[in-house]
Order: C-alpha cells, then structure tokens, then sequence
C-alpha cells in the first residue's frame, strides 16, 4: 500500500519533537523523579502518534474512495474511439 505523504519536512519534525520529549521521560524516570510526569509523557506522546496515523489513514482510503468514484466509469482502449460518421 502506497502512502503519500505531504510535507515531509512536518514529519519529520513532528517525530523528532516526539523522540526528544520521550528521551526526557526516559531521563526522568531513570533518575527516579517525577515519575508520574515520565509515564503521562509517553502516554500522550504514543496516543498523539497513534491518533495522527489514524487519521492520515482515514484521510488516504477517502482519497482513495475519491479517487475511485471520478474514475469508475472512465473508458480505455478501443471503445474510446468511436467514430459515428458514416464509411465511404
């Protein structure tokens, strides 16, 4: 399954913000304080990230379905051409 992605350079800073805020609720927690604030990081930052792939899913089998119903009755090949002027 192909997926476009539109604004690679998004992504891209978008998971770089999530590695860093999960970097910092690994330092946290392995210091042994403010654990309840390392567990509520993870937690957000993996929901945020499952809601985002969510919904870019969503958005793409609507493309998809979009696409499908402009082209669902497209004509290739032969019965494209037809010629309704009489023959000499």
């Amino acid at each position: 399954m192909y997926m476009e992605l539109p604004g690679i350079r998004t992504w891209i800073v978008f998971y770089l913000i999530s590695f860093v805020v999960l970097l910092w609720a690994a330092f946290l927690s392995a210091k042994g304080i403010m654990l309840w604030v390392s567990l509520m990081l993870v937690i957000v930052i993996v929901g945020i990230n499952f809601y985002v792939v969510f919904i870019q899913l969503k958005l793409q089998t609507s493309r998809k379905q979009m696409q499908h119903d402009l082209t669902k009755d497209f004509v290739r090949g032969e019965k494209l051409i037809t010629d309704d002027r009489p023959k000499h």
